[in-house]
């Protein structure tokens, strides 16, 4: 089924450590490709916040993008975002962070458990997998809580290189209540879902969270979700977003939530 309101709320711009393409390019060929709208959300990881100078690329970020804004009116909605990793691990920088631009997106992540590496970086042969996803699923509950940001992001992103890259088997039944209770939190919150279609291009081959979880948010009331490709490159803006959008209408959903100064639009699918 091809879909007319293609929209990528999850794209980084070279102004992320791990992003290739300026914002001006990445809307050329979000506008080449059809879509209707690009939110811009370059990462901020809040635990390194000065450290690895977040505070310059956040800068950075949302100048170029909000250039790319005014120079695609008319052509193409662009949206100013930011990724906040970790924002539990240090809430009073998270909420300064927030409140420094007009941002229409903040989207809430984690990827990395506390004092430790990415889990892009981790070795599994090295851990016990169940004990990592077991504090990971602790700090996404914290974070769903806390629940300041506008969509949760990727919520199985350890699998990402459990199961994808290092070929582990991962059981997530053990985690069902812990899921449960993070998704009750972003219901109870106002929040959205982000369904992350990374995956399909990546050896994991499915959304994060994939289609049990998205359906069980949608049989525990969720209502809000978002749709974002995670690109770091030109050529990945809005991939896959049209198989995500067919999974959402799959698990019940009939539109997808748009923020705009921080506030959900819905936009049908259709």
């Amino acid at each position: 089924m091809a879909f007319k309101n293609i929209l990528d709320m999850h794209v980084h711009t070279d102004n992320s450590f791990d992003g290739n393409h300026s914002a001006m390019f990445m809307c050329e060929a979000a506008e080449k490709a059809g879509l209707r709208s690009v939110t811009f959300t370059d990462h901020c990881e809040v635990d390194f916040y000065k450290e690895r100078h977040f505070d310059q690329s956040d800068f950075h970020s949302y100048f170029e993008v909000s250039k790319a804004r005014s120079a695609f009116t008319g052509k193409l909605l662009v949206n100013v975002g930011i990724e906040l990793g970790q924002p539990t691990y240090d809430k009073p920088t998270a909420e300064y962070i927030m409140k420094r631009f007009n941002y229409d997106q903040v989207i809430g992540s984690i990827h990395n458990l506390r004092d430790m590496p990415d889990f892009c970086e981790l070795q599994y042969d090295d851990y016990d997998i169940y004990k990592l996803l077991d504090e990971y699923f602790d700090e996404e509950l914290e974070l769903a809580q806390w629940g300041k940001f506008d969509t949760l992001a990727h919520l199985t992103y350890p699998l990402r290189y459990m199961v994808g890259d290092q070929g582990y088997e991962v059981d997530l039944n053990k985690y069902s209540d812990k899921i449960d209770a993070i998704l009750k939190a972003v219901i109870e919150n106002g929040k959205a879902l982000e369904i992350n279609t990374s995956g399909y291009r990546q050896k994991i081959g499915r959304t994060m969270p994939d289609v049990d979880i998205i359906k069980r948010y949608r049989d525990l009331g969720g209502e809000l979700i978002t749709l974002g490709s995670d690109s770091h490159f030109a050529e990945h803006v809005g991939a896959g977003i049209d198989r995500g959008m067919q999974l959402a209408v799959d698990c019940g959903f009939d539109s997808i939530a748009l923020f705009q100064q921080r506030e959900p639009v819905l936009i049908p699918i259709e």
